[in-house]
């Protein structure tokens, strides 16, 4: 970069709209501490440097610009004098970071007034005690607004996320104590038939019979519970089978019977093992005890879906939350996806299908997964809201050149172009009044692009509705923040 300096001229500094009002000796202390450069058409810093200089425009044409992803945007063109940028913040020191929040170039050659940012801090303390104070609070204090107000969205979306875990996690539970209980009773019962059966010395002979057919019942129990569930129809005709031979030999009640059978996939050709095992004086009982062993197989059955459903809803809170994992780390972002999904199936019900169009060959990427999570949270939850709760919901994921890219696609009525500009705005929102914060989209924003310097897009029409989320597959040069939402959306000067 070819730079030029040359003399500082005080008559010239007054006639900036910045300088104006100060005194003589304040624009000769500028003169003397700070200096004139002259740059070439090209960079003058960069967006990330250490800021190191306080730049005042005195002729010549500028473009800022803001990093997305892997581009830069450009978010102001200007040829008047005495705009300035740089190290305009120095007088905050190092409660906040101290770098260049644009990157800022000429489009033809330029002159600047320059003051380095330590000279500028100490001219804004000493000149403008007062000011300094006010924008002081004013920053910080916006500051940390922003930060309680995501705190406060981070809360109302983990107390949505709670109640539908809970309601989750309280239907297995509450089937597997039903099923406990039932448990119980059917053990009683095989007791109480077992002993019947032990009692009359005729029957003995059969009992090792029995036993063997219990456990060919037992293992064909337990492949039921793997196999593919039969249909309403084919269900309802075994059933009738099973029950018409019960009937045929006289025993009551067989319609109960009949079904606990076949949904253990026993069918008549068992029963006649049986009975020619027991023979007719035995059968009823025989039966009965065996029904007992059946149940008590597909109730143990039922306690472990239930507990492995509990465990599962669990490991998933655990992926999602990330209470157990460093902040920062190389992920699986369908692992992220996945869990997201496990967490908010209560919120999303049964009338919205959801679709995963996963490429499970993409990298592990850098990333911070809890804040992650975060975004897919926000992103299913207005596609959800948009459908209102009925319709398809696909999420995929592909490569994208040396990004990843994750979409959210909703079959909704669509955002109207005329506020597509505005989603990304904090506390826009187009829900009613108590149902959004208008911040989920803002921090999702901020959390894909300042953190990880990746892209979130929005593409719209009637019925096709899609969120393009891009991340890098390789992290930044930089050391990443620690917190990806404490730093608004900020405008270069």
């Amino acid at each position: 970069m070819n730079v030029r300096k040359s003399p500082c001229s005080v008559p010239e500094l007054r006639s900036l709209f910045l300088f104006e009002k100060l005194t003589e000796e304040q624009l000769e202390w500028l003169c003397r501490e700070g200096g004139v450069e002259s740059f070439e058409a090209g960079p003058v810093y960069a967006e990330g440097d250490p800021a190191t200089c306080f730049y005042v425009l005195l002729e010549g044409t500028v473009v800022m610009s803001r990093r997305v992803g892997a581009d830069d945007v450009e978010v102001s063109r200007t040829a008047q004098t005495g705009v300035y940028a740089g190290a305009f913040q120095a007088y905050l020191g190092d409660r906040v970071p101290q770098v260049y929040n644009q990157s800022l170039r000429t489009t033809v050659p330029s002159r600047f007034y320059v003051l380095s940012a330590d000279r500028f801090a100490r001219m804004m303390q000493d000149w403008f005690p007062m000011a300094v104070h006010m924008l002081e609070g004013l920053f910080l204090g916006a500051r940390n607004t922003q930060q309680a107000v995501d705190r406060r969205e981070r809360l109302l979306a983990l107390g949505s996320l709670s109640a539908g875990l809970t309601h989750e996690l309280n239907n297995p539970a509450a089937a597997a104590q039903r099923a406990t209980a039932r448990l119980r009773e059917r053990v009683a019962g095989m007791r109480h038939k077992l002993g019947a059966l032990a009692g009359d010395p005729g029957r003995r002979a059969a009992i090792a019979s029995l036993v063997e057919l219990q456990e060919r019942a037992v293992e064909q129990a337990a492949k039921a519970a793997h196999a593919t569930p039969l249909g309403p129809v084919e269900t309802s005709d075994r059933e009738d089978e099973v029950a018409d031979w019960l009937e045929d030999r006289g025993m009551a009640g067989g319609w109960d019977l009949a079904a606990t059978f076949v949904q253990a996939g026993l069918d008549t050709d068992w029963l006649e093992q049986v009975a020619e095992a027991t023979g007719p004086a035995a059968l009823d009982g025989a039966l009965r005890w065996l029904n007992y062993t059946v149940e008590t197989e597909l109730l143990m059955n039922e306690i472990q879906e239930s507990t492995t459903r509990i465990s599962s809803l669990v490991g998933a809170a655990r992926q999602y939350s990330q209470l157990d994992r460093a902040p920062y780390q190389v992920v699986d972002v369908h692992e992220l996806l996945d869990s997201t999904l496990q967490m908010l199936a209560g919120k999303i019900g049964p009338a919205v299908r959801v679709v995963r169009e996963f490429d499970r060959a993409l990298p592990r990427i850098p990333a911070f997964p809890g804040e992650l999570n975060q975004v897919w949270t926000n992103l299913i939850d207005n596609a959800v809201s948009a459908m209102d709760r009925t319709g398809t919901l696909t999420v995929r994921t592909a490569p994208d050149r040396d990004h990843l890219l994750v979409e959210f696609r909703d079959t909704g009525p669509g955002v109207p172009e005329e506020i597509r500009e505005r989603v990304f705005e904090p506390f826009f929102t187009t829900k009613p009044v108590g149902e959004g914060t208008g911040l989920g989209l803002d921090i999702s924003w901020r959390i894909v692009v300042n953190k990880h310097h990746g892209d979130l897009q929005l593409e719209s029409v009637p019925g096709d509705t899609r969120f393009r989320v891009r991340l890098p597959l390789t992290a930044p040069s930089s050391e990443p923040e620690t917190d990806p939402v404490s730093s608004a959306k900020e405008e270069p000067a």
